[in-house]
């Protein structure tokens, strides 16, 4: 079978590799979509990650259909079409460091529970929108670790894909109104299409004043406060944590889920007089399977963050568009 190998930094291959076979615990799924992440960028910028550096699969947001299901597996049969958690197992992590990326003809899956390593889907569900259960299981993990209440007002910061899940799970939620912000305008309208309140272009709008004037003022011991509940940042650039930090009210909530490559600086007096909450996301501890029912009962909306599909020959390709800044938001590659 084909896969994706990184061989080297900025290098990556699809080599012909031995197609695995299910053992009486696994089921081997064939892949029929599985979405890029900027962490594969990463991975490929430095060569991989040990113990698989210079030779290590990738591909982690898959989805796919069963064809082998091995005799001690209940509950999947072949033919099914579903979603994988690439954390199943926390010692090999598929496309993460781990000996498997899904960036592939096939996936293997070990041990396969139903519910834990895997979950089936409905057959309307087009394979490319399943592919995102994965990014959109970490946008959930974003929004539960702030606790939205129905009443509270929301800024996001950045509307790339996590970004984008985070405005479909607040809504999904019945949050009241769920501002975003960011710099270009294409995807400031990509957040209207998928259900958010309004969009501050801070390029060219002032983001205090246009804030205030969506949210109220809010309490603090500072002048010009909004009246905004929650901040999430989705961004990963300084200029969300500084905004985010010169804007919360008392009590407000700041999360971040985006990757910051840079130390940014905090002023805890701030933090500790207007008792600020600030929590940091990572992953889907148990988020994987809960945000499928969202994307099968709103799957239309979720398609619409997909910018890009991919022939899998065409990988090289779908690699330059990812890494291009502003150039797409989520790409996915099709296998047939």
């Amino acid at each position: 079978m084909r896969a994706a190998i990184i061989t080297a930094p900025e290098k990556t291959e699809i080599v012909e590799v031995p197609t695995p076979v299910a053992g009486p615990d696994d089921v081997l799924v064939k892949i029929r979509a599985c979405g890029i992440c900027g962490s594969d960028s990463l991975y490929i910028s430095i060569g991989g990650l040990p113990p698989h550096q210079g030779s290590m699969p990738i591909g982690h947001e898959p989805a796919g259909e069963v064809v082998e299901v091995g005799q001690n597996v209940r509950d999947i049969a072949a033919g099914d079409r579903v979603v994988i958690n690439p954390m199943a197992i926390p010692d090999d992590i598929i496309g993460n460091g781990g000996s498997t990326g899904a960036l592939a003809d096939f996936l293997l899956i070990r041990n396969a529970v139903r519910g834990h390593s895997l979950c089936v889907i409905p057959e309307h569900i087009p394979f490319e929108v399943a592919a995102l259960n994965e990014p959109m299981a970490v946008a959930r993990h974003a929004v539960n670790q702030v606790a939205p209440l129905p009443t509270d007002q929301v800024l996001v910061f950045g509307a790339g894909p996590i970004g984008l899940g985070i405005v479909i799970s607040l809504k999904s939620a019945g949050v009241k109104h769920v501002a975003v912000a960011d710099i270009l305008p294409e995807r400031l309208d990509k957040a209207l299409q998928v259900g958010a309140d309004a969009v501050i272009n801070s390029a060219v709008e002032d983001l205090p004043t246009r804030l205030i004037e969506l949210h109220g003022a809010g309490d603090s011991l500072w002048p010009d406060r909004a009246g905004t509940d929650i901040y999430l940042d989705a961004a990963g650039v300084p200029a969300a944590i500084n905004s985010a930090f010169g804007l919360a009210r008392r009590g407000a909530r700041i999360g971040v889920v985006a990757v910051h490559k840079e130390p940014v600086t905090l002023d805890l007096m701030n933090v500790m007089s207007n008792e600020l909450t600030v929590v940091g996301s990572m992953g889907y501890p148990t988020e994987i399977f809960e945000v499928t029912e969202d994307i099968v009962d709103n799957w239309e909306t979720y398609q619409l963050i997909i910018s890009h599909t991919f022939d899998f020959d065409d990988l090289d390709e779908a690699l330059r568009c990812v890494s291009t800044a502003g150039a797409a938001d989520k790409v996915i590659i099709t296998l047939a």
